[in-house]
């Protein structure tokens, strides 16, 4: 799988993203980081990609031009076309599920905007998907799709060495993950549960799941309700009271 990121910062981003399991993924061809200088699309020769809004307000607007061109670039070196996310605040906030379908695909393309946001009809023009990672606003998108890549990345087949790790992680059933604990066994007067020392899978699992849901049900009550409305409680069923004098 292949990121392209669209970026006034390509180095900062790649260096970043470089590092650790993804970098070692990216040493193994599993996956591909592109880091693209929207600047080398510009046709001022200052490199500037950057203007006023029309209807007046503070800052500056990436122009339409320099960012069509950086898309088309990258488009026309794929072999079909891919989806071009732009990080935004006002796009859908990021979520485990999101992460799962774009770890699908081939080849994204991360668009990352700056100072005020990007012109408006090279978004409706490029833009396929309009992501946030949450209800705040940042300088710029190249953190946000630092944020996407990880978790994508972590998805797609090969790139841990435990595939069973993306199985178990945070948010893959709708749950937080469960405490987890390693040696020693009491560590500041501090005990495993002994649950985990038994070496019964099942009670394990069975600790596991109902760990997650008070933890859920503790820090994200959100995810609990939700997770308690695909998952209704199995009704209980009644025994039919017996009449006076029924044996």
């Amino acid at each position: 799988m292949n990121f392209h990121i669209l970026t006034l910062f390509p180095d900062m981003v790649v260096d970043a993203l470089n590092t650790g399991i993804l970098g070692k993924a990216v040493a193994k061809g599993i996956i591909g980081l592109d880091g693209v200088d929207i600047r080398d699309f510009s046709h001022n020769r200052h490199r500037k990609v950057d203007d006023y809004t029309y209807g007046g307000g503070a800052g500056l607007l990436m122009q339409a031009q320099p960012i069509y061109e950086a898309v088309q670039s990258v488009q026309e070196r794929l072999p079909k076309k891919a989806r071009v996310i732009y990080m935004t605040p006002q796009g859908r906030v990021f979520t485990q599920e999101m992460a799962s379908g774009f770890s699908r695909e081939d080849d994204l393309i991360l668009l990352c905007g700056h100072y005020e946001g990007i012109d408006e009809r090279v978004l409706e023009e490029c833009a396929t998907d309009f992501v946030s990672i949450g209800d705040y606003v940042l300088s710029g998108g190249e953190i946000p799709a630092m944020v996407l890549v990880d978790t994508v990345s972590r998805l797609v087949p090969g790139v841990l060495h435990n595939e069973v790790s993306a199985e178990t992680d945070s948010f893959q059933n709708g749950l937080l993950e469960y405490p987890q604990y390693s040696r020693p066994e009491e560590w500041h007067g501090r005990q495993v549960p002994q649950v985990l020392l038994s070496g019964d899978h099942a009670k394990v699992d069975e600790w596991r799941l109902a760990e997650s849901l008070e933890r859920t049900r503790e820090r994200r009550p959100d995810l609990y309700k939700a997770w308690l409305k695909e998952h209704p409680p199995a009704p209980v069923k009644r025994r039919k009271r017996k009449a006076d004098g029924e044996k």
